[in-house]
């Protein structure tokens, strides 16, 4: 490792530093920092953010200097600093809180180190100094204020030591927050009038299950749709609790594997490559760990819920933290996208009774969120010592409970925010045009020709599929009408279409 201090290269600072240094089992940081013989700068390498810093940010290789370096000049990964902290020496903090018993940052690593290490410092409480935040809040998105009299810190951390990620203030993250989404969509509904809305929901939450359960290369029986839908419906007054998840799983998945508990063995995601080998792409928590990663989730759900984060951003930390715990042996997937709605509807986000149909972009791009989901799980098979038993099932063999409890939320939010714009501007604005000029043209037809409903509501449904007109493979359909009376409907519906103008032929 290169002297920060020497010519020989890049040297790492702050919390990667602390990452090689202390040789901690967990991932590098999303923004690593690098002292170097020249100016400041910052490089994107994909989603990696590299920091550069010239030589007179330089420190010694004191544990604490580098502790100092990241709460003051980076945004924190709770990951690599919980594990710093649990890897030091009491005695260091302590030394570093008497010698600077008012200063910001060595409080802030004393309630860093009490918090989540576990373990109380012979010290006395804190009687001078403002408070300062936990987390800065220009770097991160931060909880409400819950202040720490001993260290004289606001914890504003989203979570707590069972279940805590962060979320990185990136500039892509507040100009999606700044966009108001849910105030374009509100605005969008107003020009339609209560039928046509009516219908376009009802269809917006059939459209929801059918590609959440795409999603899983499923297709549900009638039943079970029924069933999330009605879910889906009831999502503003669901109650995360373990009775309701059970609950939940049992009505989406097929009957003989509902669970009624947490699951109690060791589950993957894979898949088989040439036939017969298996690939993993996630090592689920070990079955041990689930129920009290699963209590730390509902203690997280419910501080999210109540604060004033953005409800986007609320819901995104809520659902990806569930699907990374993965409880259930199965219906994971679907409840991680039901959680999605559950709070956008919970938080007045997505309007009352109106469901954006996040599932059908996320279908559109697949690979996109694939991408996303593996900027958590592959990093963590480095992390995960595992073995395969002769049965085929896999072993975990180290304590991996915090890898699940301490990652960076910032990708999914930035993914998230994407495909609710996206299901606004695409899936909500077709629907409601699709209805509105199906219904205009049904009226139309119904005028020229008194046919029974379903056959007239078929007709518009076919030239709607075909550019307004009835293809030739389907005039047979319609063999009571004469060429001319077609001819005639035809002319309805490419009026209603916007195709043609009024009069017929």
């Amino acid at each position: 490792m290169a002297d920060p201090g020497s010519n020989e290269g890049p040297a790492p600072i702050g919390q990667e530093w602390l990452r090689r240094e202390l040789r901690l089992a967990v991932p590098a940081p999303a923004i690593e920092s690098y002292v170097i013989q020249g100016a400041r700068r910052t490089e994107i390498q994909g989603r990696r953010t590299i920091e550069f810093y010239p030589r007179q940010y330089a420190t010694d290789g004191n544990v604490t200097s580098h502790l100092r370096f990241a709460l003051r000049h980076e945004p924190l990964d709770i990951g690599v600093f919980v594990a710093a902290l649990k890897k030091l020496d009491p005695t260091d903090i302590a030394e570093w809180v008497r010698a600077e018993p008012t200063g910001s940052f060595s409080r802030r690593a004393w309630f860093f180190y009490e918090t989540f290490a576990g373990r109380i410092l012979d010290l006395e409480d804190a009687r001078i100094g403002n408070y300062v935040e936990a987390l800065d809040p220009e770097r991160h998105i931060v909880g409400d204020r819950r202040n720490s009299p001993r260290h004289r810190v606001i914890d504003n951390l989203l979570g707590g030591v069972g279940l805590c990620p962060v979320m990185r203030r990136t500039a892509r993250l507040v100009q999606q927050m700044n966009m108001h989404v849910d105030a374009e969509a509100r605005a969008l509904i107003e020009t339609y009038d209560s039928a046509t809305l009516a219908r376009a929901v009802n269809y917006l939450y059939t459209k929801e299950t059918r590609s959440s359960f795409a999603i899983e290369g499923e297709t549900p029986s009638a039943s079970r749709a029924d069933r999330f839908i009605a879910a889906l419906k009831a999502a503003p007054d669901f109650n995360p609790s373990k009775a309701s998840l059970v609950q939940l799983q049992g009505d989406i998945v097929e009957p003989r594997y509902a669970a009624k508990d947490w699951r109690t063995f060791q589950n993957f995601v894979g898949e088989t490559v040439g036939g017969y080998r298996e690939e993993v792409h996630f090592i689920c928590p070990r079955p041990e760990d689930v129920p009290g990663l699963m209590e730390a989730w509902f203690v997280l759900t419910a501080r999210i819920v109540e604060s004033a984060i953005d409800p986007v951003v609320a819901a995104a930390i809520i659902a990806f933290a569930f699907v990374f715990m993965h409880p259930f042996e199965d219906g994971n997937g679907r409840i991680h996208r039901f959680l999605m709605h559950h709070i956008l509807a919970k938080r007045g986000y997505s309007p009352n009774g109106m469901i954006f149909p996040v599932s059908a972009a996320i279908l559109r791009d697949r690979r996109s969120y694939d991408d996303a989901l593996e900027t958590f799980s592959k990093p963590l098979l480095d992390y995960i010592e595992w073995r395969w038993t002769p049965e085929r099932e896999i072993v975990v063999t180290n304590d991996t409970s915090d890898l699940y409890r301490y990652f960076d939320a910032t990708v999914f939010a930035e993914y998230f925010f994407d495909r609710v714009a996206e299901t606004v501007h695409r899936d909500l604005k077709e629907e409601l045009g699709f209805v509105a000029v199906f219904d205009h043209a049904l009226a139309g037809v119904r005028e020229v020709i008194d046919m029974p409903d379903r056959r007239a509501s078929l007709f518009v449904k076919l030239c709607m599929q075909n550019g307004g007109r009835l293809s030739a493979a389907k005039r047979s359909q319609f063999s009571e009408l004469a060429d001319a009376e077609i001819g005639v409907l035809e002319a309805v519906v490419l009026q209603a279409m916007g195709i043609e103008k009024a009069g017929y032929p």
